[in-house]
């Protein structure tokens, strides 16, 4: 597991907030880019990475990616909206839905499957889609593509390969949902976002910690102190790590030993 150099507290947020934010525009500059282009769920994680760049003063551009009228059953579309106007960012939205459904496989190739499996593998089509759109627009925009998982997502395992997991640079892989949070408050991020369940908008009604088993403060609790309190949890968080070695390091390459 990550080896956790620093915690963010609501004492020295203004510092790592300042820091964080210089950092992004090193890559932006090393890259010779004009900036980021972000995607919008309306969710806290890329809210706060839409705060940190504002903050920084870096060129920022909001996607929202909706699959058809979900972001308005799920009110995500006016919570996007409120962090926009609130922060003056530049955004457009593009519907996936069309392009989601005309690469869903065959129901030939899935009639002998794992329900689960099926399931998943459909919903997974929507956040990479969506990363599709982003580099499309990032390379016509000369910008880079600015990631938003965060340290106890990524502890699970919690992203979908080449969708949101996939990104040119990333401010909050090191940090945990809870210092999230504080990041939150102190960037002004509407509380309409702060106070809503953690989604990945995989599907309708989907909530991260429904679909986890596990609370996100049981993984905070486990990253900073060692033990969620709760064996059982413990376990299967060390689980989970385990599985997700293959979204976290690098793709293996065969070399002559």
């Amino acid at each position: 597991m990550d080896n956790k150099e620093f915690i963010i507290t609501e004492e020295n947020v203004s510092k790592y907030a300042d820091e964080i934010g210089m950092w992004i525009k090193e890559h932006i500059e090393n890259a010779n880019a004009n900036g980021v282009v972000l995607g919008m769920s309306s969710g806290i994680d890329c809210s706060v990475v839409a705060g940190l760049c504002k903050n920084a003063g870096v060129n920022t551009h909001l996607v929202l990616l909706p699959y058809g009228t979900d972001m308005n059953n799920s009110k995500s579309y006016s919570d996007a909206m409120e962090l926009i106007n609130k922060f003056n960012f530049d955004y457009h939205m593009f519907d996936i839905k069309p392009a989601v459904d005309n690469i869903q496989a065959a129901d030939d190739f899935v009639k002998d499957s794992n329900e689960n499996n099926v399931k998943l593998a459909k919903a997974n089509i929507r956040p990479r889609m969506r990363m599709i759109y982003l580099y499309q627009y990032a390379q016509i925009n000369n910008l880079l593509v600015i990631g938003t998982s965060n340290l106890s997502e990524r502890t699970v395992g919690y992203s979908t390969k080449w969708g949101d997991g996939a990104s040119d640079f990333n401010p909050l892989g090191m940090i945990t949902k809870r210092e999230v949070y504080i990041l939150a408050k102190y960037l002004g991020i509407p509380e309409c976002i702060v106070n809503k369940k953690p989604s990945a908008d995989l599907w309708e009604g989907q909530t991260d910690e429904e679909e986890l088993g596990i609370k996100y403060e049981q993984i905070d609790e486990f990253i900073l102190n060692g033990t969620s309190g709760d064996d059982q949890i413990d376990n299967l968080i060390k689980i989970k790590n385990e599985r997700a070695m293959h979204k976290l390091n690098p793709i293996p390459i065969f070399n002559k030993q």
